[in-house]
């Protein structure tokens, strides 16, 4: 909500011989969204994101995940986008004075109006044209979207820079078996185009609440069946 002094996390990360690698703000319940039309929303939305950034720095991150934000029903979508491509634009900015690259996600039709599939997300990388600015995939709004792995490491190559990497059916945000995606063909896929970044795990179904730690522990054995000794 505000920055803070972060040096206390930060240890207590290093002490335990851990390392934070993406910071991901709320950005969907929170209210601050990358296409916020009222200036005064806006800003407090530029300087959410901004303390994100700084927090990123802070604890020795080098992405900070982030979405297009959604703009709102009632608009012209146009109008949302182009709040959407000036705010990354800044922030873009602010996270190269801070070492920091933006990873930016699709997200699912229900969600926003702006960046829901790869044409799109293309399209808005090209127009904020950042080296701050790169893509990630998550595989739930990729799949809803009707597109693979494939389809966006065939886009991107390199650049795409992380994943939320979760099973689904193709919705849903599920512990891998859960769902309807084959882990071994999609490590596959990733393996064939040489991806050597995250995947994180972005498990925030109901079902798991009661239990977080044995969901947790479950995804990981799955995960254990195509890790090398």
């Amino acid at each position: 909500m505000r920055y803070y002094d972060a040096k206390a996390i930060r240890k207590k990360i290093r002490d335990r011989g851990l390392q934070v690698h993406v910071l991901t703000p709320e950005n969907c319940v929170y209210p601050y969204q990358v296409a916020a039309r009222e200036p005064e929303h806006a800003e407090r939305s530029f300087k959410y994101f901004k303390n994100g950034i700084g927090l990123a720095e802070e604890l020795g991150c080098s992405l900070m995940e982030i979405n297009s934000g959604w703009g709102y029903w009632n608009e012209d979508r146009e109008e949302a986008w182009k709040r959407s491509a000036d705010m990354l634009s800044r922030l873009a900015d602010e996270a190269g004075r801070h070492g920091i690259t933006l990873v930016m996600e699709s997200l699912r039709p229900e969600e926003s109006q702006i960046v829901t599939n790869l044409v799109q997300e293309k399209q808005m990388l090209q127009e904020v044209n950042s080296t701050y600015l790169k893509p990630m995939a998550d595989l739930c709004a990729v799949s809803v979207a009707g597109e693979t792995l494939a389809d966006w490491f065939e886009a991107f190559g390199g650049d795409l820079k992380h994943m939320h990497f979760i099973d689904g059916n193709p919705y849903g945000h599920l512990v891998w078996g859960d769902g309807s995606h084959h882990l071994g063909k999609e490590i596959a896929v990733m393996n064939q185009y040489g991806y050597s970044g995250l995947l994180g795990q972005e498990i925030t179904d109901g079902r798991y609440y009661d239990n977080p730690a044995a969901a947790d522990f479950r995804n990981m054995k799955n995960f254990e069946r195509y890790m090398d000794e």
